[in-house]
């Protein structure tokens, strides 16, 4: 017996999807037959996934959005549904360092690398959920709601705390959400990846350090990109419809190990400068 994951007839907007882990998760649903909505802040790069996923016979259509600003995410979602047809599967990819900040001691931040940090991985998530909800709501239909918020939440993250504390809160956000959007038929999740080795992240640590990563980790290898794709594939379909409000960790065992790097050797020069004014 085979198990075939079918999204045919279905419409997923993912957004952050033009490179990385959003990259792999539009081309894993489109391939499972679900037409596509590619969000990025980055129209050259959108437009390359859209053009993967035509390649390949699937439907993919590109929209570009900031999704830091309210109406311009309401104003894509409408667009999804009005040109799309509907929105039964969301998967929010954004977060990360916003440009210009950098990995820093926790006595180094100030008020305004907490704010914008946490407008990035918290704020900027809610209010794409928000309007993924309501759109999900007005058409009585149910869907999914995935957020991808980090392993860094499942252990102590120095150097990284700000970031953690807003994955951490996102976590959270997530069982609320489940419980309130659930009589919808809505289902609400976070996938938690380890360490994947994103553009961010490839510039942010040196070898030596990604290494040193990979030998705390029991799997012994960081975590693909199409892993976690496959995963919210998954978690998307009606194989998982009983599941909601869980927070799925996918990182090659990594919260078991007590022995991952804990300072900043093995930063960038970059990223050890000081944001402290």
């Amino acid at each position: 017996m085979s198990i075939t994951i079918d999204h045919s007839g279905k419409v997923a907007l993912v957004t952050g999807a033009g490179a990385g882990i959003g990259r792999e998760t539009a081309l894993w649903l489109a391939r499972s037959g679900a037409t596509v909505a590619v969000n990025d802040i980055r129209a050259s790069h959108a437009d390359a996934v859209v053009a993967e996923i035509t390649a390949a016979g699937g439907d993919g259509h590109a929209f570009i959005a900031d999704c830091r600003d309210d109406d311009a995410v309401d104003d894509m979602v409408d667009t999804v549904v009005g040109r799309l047809g509907g929105l039964q599967i969301a998967v929010n990819n954004i977060g990360m360092l916003p440009p210009g900040r950098t990995l820093e001691p926790f006595t180094s931040y100030r008020g305004e690398d907490w704010r914008d940090i946490l407008d990035q991985n918290l704020v900027l998530a809610a209010l794409c959920g928000r309007a993924e909800a309501s759109a999900m709501v007005a058409s009585g239909e149910g869907g999914v709601i995935l957020f991808v918020t980090s392993g860094e939440t499942t252990r102590p993250s120095p150097y990284n705390s700000i970031y953690a504390a807003a994955k951490a809160a996102l976590n959270h956000l997530v069982t609320s959400m489940a419980v309130e959007l659930g009589p919808s038929g809505i289902r609400v999740l976070a996938i938690a990846p380890g360490t994947t080795l994103t553009e961010t992240v490839a510039a942010a640590f040196t070898d030596e350090r990604i290494e040193a990563i990979v030998a705390a980790t029991p799997l012994r290898r960081m975590v693909e990109h199409d892993e976690l794709a496959r995963l919210a594939t998954f978690l998307a379909s009606d194989l998982a419809r009983c599941i909601t409000g869980q927070f799925i960790l996918a990182d090659a065992g990594a919260f078991l190990s007590r022995t991952r790097p804990a300072n900043d050797e093995g930063l960038t020069a970059e990223l050890k400068g000081s944001n402290a004014g």
